[in-house]
């Protein structure tokens, strides 16, 4: 059975003292080092908070710099286009108007052809419907 002694009292005493030494010693400093690896972690984790953050702006302005970039290309490209479209317009309706202008002079010179033609085949057909005449009647019509 459990006797109520002086050894009693001195385990009591005992505990007592060793809770205390064991606190000073043991629990302090473990709550310690854990207490500043937390405040370190959690320094770390602003710091990381701020690098994300950092980065998500960064990330944001190159966006928009990529944009800016791309519409500006967009219209110099637009332009280009526009230009050369404006450039070829411009040729051919030069060279449709040199064209026509071709056109033209050759159609005059075929009508002043025809018209010759047709004056010197009308001057020539007296004479060649008579010779024609001759030819079917066997007899010369000159008279």
């Amino acid at each position: 059975m459990i006797s109520v002694d002086v050894t009693l009292l001195i385990h009591i005493i005992n505990m007592i003292v060793l809770m205390f030494v064991l606190n000073a010693i043991l629990y302090k400093p473990v709550l310690g080092i854990l207490e500043k690896r937390a405040q370190k972690i959690e320094a770390l984790n602003g710091d990381v908070a701020q690098f994300e953050e950092n980065a998500r702006q960064r990330q944001a302005e190159l966006d928009n710099k990529m944009r800016e970039a791309s519409t500006k290309a967009k219209r110099a490209l637009d332009g280009a286009r526009a230009q050369a479209q404006a450039a070829g317009a411009e040729k051919l309706a030069a060279i449709r108007k040199e064209s026509d202008s071709v056109k033209e002079k050759q159609l005059t010179d075929l009508r002043t052809q025809i018209e010759t033609a047709r004056k010197e085949l009308q001057g020539n057909a007296a004479g060649f419907a008579q010779a024609m005449a001759g030819k079917i009647l066997g007899r010369s019509l000159d008279a």
